[in-house]
């Protein structure tokens, strides 16, 4: 399957399956994906609802899917404006990242995977070859990128020092998945920015609350920094973080990527609700202690939009 852009909905992955099934494709099939998450995700499912199950690869080729979309073994389409609400997690036989292909991509498509990139470092923030750590590295590459007269070249220009960021983000995910595949504890905290993201893009959807589209890395992003007032308002930064919102709106915005709240806290209460990770009446926010570390603490939804309404 190879597509730059799907409609990522159940009625997608079956015409997938119709596609298997008229081919003759028995149990023995292998289905290999080329192209960014949205095909990732309904290839997988696809594969994995057929026939009980077949092989399936993955072949990314946008730095969102590099970093994130296509490692960890999740799967899945939105349903009623949700996102990834119906899914299975397995995993594909192998995910193979080529570097050269982001250097096709248009800025846009590569700003959508920024965030992700971040948000990962926010997590685990290790040291890097250059002797920085890799949130910094990543924030000096991208802002670099962001700020050049000609972005597109810059991305193939940069194309060396973007490789270990990636590779360090891909790991760190494939080390999380690893140890906590099926999100008992661990996995959750890759879910940084995420509750208020999707929150963001169900309201794009399904309300005139938001005036304009956001990619889900953007979403993200504006995610994270929401994360960050929250984490801010319950005291949960760490001594010496100093002041982490104001810090890391300014690395978004030279990254190019937004970082205000198009909408208003009370309007994203019902989509926050029906969040898939949501668990008794109360959702699992993975809050920021530092640059490095996060944390997950479940809170109802009604206490966290009194508290950032104040």
């Amino acid at each position: 399957i190879q597509s730059r852009e799907q409609s990522k909905n159940i009625e997608t992955a079956i015409a997938i399956d119709d596609w298997l099934l008229n081919s003759n494709a028995d149990r023995n099939a292998f289905l290999l994906a080329i192209g960014g998450g949205i095909t990732t995700d309904l290839a997988g499912f696809a594969a994995s609802i057929y026939r009980r199950g077949i092989r399936f690869a993955y072949v990314p080729t946008t730095l969102l899917a590099q970093v994130d979309a296509a490692i960890g073994g999740k799967t899945g389409v939105n349903y009623n404006s949700l996102k990834n609400m119906l899914g299975v997690i397995r995993q594909p036989e192998f995910t193979y990242l080529c570097p050269e292909v982001l250097e096709t991509l248009t800025y846009s498509d590569f700003t959508s995977g920024v965030a992700e990139l971040l948000k990962t470092f926010i997590i685990c923030n290790r040291q890097a070859p250059s002797g920085k750590d890799f949130y910094s590295e990543a924030v000096e590459v991208i802002s670099f990128i962001h700020s050049s007269e000609d972005r597109v070249k810059a991305i193939k220009d940069n194309s060396a020092r973007l490789q270990p960021l990636i590779h360090e983000a891909a790991a760190i995910k494939a080390g999380v998945v690893m140890r906590d595949p099926f999100e008992k504890g661990e996995r959750r905290m890759l879910n940084l920015g995420h509750t208020f993201g999707h929150a963001i893009e169900w309201l794009e959807h399904s309300s005139t609350k938001i005036s304009r589209t956001y990619s889900h890395g953007e979403a993200v992003a504006i995610g994270i920094i929401q994360a960050a007032i929250l984490s801010e308002k319950l005291c949960l930064t760490a001594p010496g973080s100093g002041d982490l919102k104001t810090k890391l709106e300014a690395d978004f915005k030279t990254c190019g990527l937004p970082t205000e709240l198009p909408c208003k806290i009370e309007d994203m209460a019902s989509a926050m609700s029906k969040d898939k990770k949501a668990d008794g009446g109360q959702i699992h926010f993975i809050l920021i202690r530092s640059i490095g570390e996060v944390a997950d603490k479940e809170l109802p939804v009604s206490s966290v939009v009194k508290l950032m309404s104040e």
